[in-house]
């Protein structure tokens, strides 16, 4: 069954996460939050807590609601996702490897000592300190850089530049409220096109694209929080796919695994 590994979070970029792992054959289970606020739903494993199961590149995510369930689950070839936001399932699942890839941008609650090797992605933690390794997720240069000491850049507030755009990119609630949608994932909008409402509030695009990722309707935001997003680059097929980002940082936690794996790496040896 090679090792075990836990994943906190299943938005898109612990997706890419998983991906990665199950397919260099790991055993992987996910945990989240019973709303899941993930922009990125076409791509992301959280969205089988409300789908029941939903799949991703062909990979198969079921919402499992004991550790009964989640072994079953991983013996028909699917990864279970756990509603369950303090990852208490693992304590009957007792992974080799825990992944913090919540992306609050900070610590929620990760400890060194959660398991035999804990991985963080994103900034909040401190290699030695919470964790053994932390990941790079910020676009650029060392983007899904395993680091053993130290911690990944802070968060900058600007959303990475895709195609000339950060900032623009994102959809935004303009006010507190409930948040209804008014266009689909994978849709084309233009520069001004109503694309959402929040609190009854519109929401118009700031620049022209595809809707690569938006919030379910019914969820509650606050204004501005990051409600879905728009990709300059115009293709269609990129709403269905891992994004190069979710890619490299699942390849960052995939050779810290096989770091500890085989001892290669000083701090992660098992």
């Amino acid at each position: 069954m090679g090792l075990k590994i836990l994943i906190k979070g299943a938005g898109d970029l612990a997706t890419g996460i998983a991906v990665r792992l199950y397919r260099s054959g790991f055993t992987v289970w996910m945990t989240d939050i019973a709303m899941p606020t993930t922009v990125r739903r076409t791509v992301a494993f959280s969205s089988c807590i409300t789908e029941g199961r939903y799949e991703v590149e062909g990979i198969v995510s079921v919402h499992a609601h004991s550790a009964d369930e989640g072994f079953k689950i991983t013996e028909s070839g699917g990864i279970p996702v756990f509603t369950d936001p303090k990852a208490d399932i693992a304590h009957e699942f007792r992974p080799d490897v825990i992944v913090d890839a919540v992306i609050a941008k900070r610590n929620l609650g990760t400890a060194i000592t959660d398991a035999p090797f804990v991985i963080a992605a994103g900034p909040g933690f401190t290699a030695g300190i919470d964790c053994h390794a932390v990941i790079e997720t910020n676009r650029g240069h060392d983007l899904g850089r395993v680091m053993t000491s130290g911690s990944a850049a802070p968060n900058t507030g600007v959303p990475g530049n895709i195609g000339g755009y950060t900032s623009e990119r994102i959809i935004r609630a303009e006010k507190d409220g409930i948040f209804r949608s008014a266009v689909s994932i994978g849709d084309s909008v233009e520069y001004g096109d109503t694309v959402a409402e929040s609190g009854g509030v519109c929401i118009n695009a700031q620049l022209s694209g595809t809707v690569r990722g938006m919030l379910s309707d019914g969820i509650s935001v606050h204004k501005g929080m990051k409600c879905g997003d728009i990709d300059p680059r115009c293709s269609r097929e990129n709403c269905f796919t891992v994004s190069d980002k979710a890619r490299a940082v699942g390849g960052g936690v995939l050779e810290a695994v096989c770091g500890y794996e085989h001892g290669t790496y000083p701090a992660c040896r098992r």
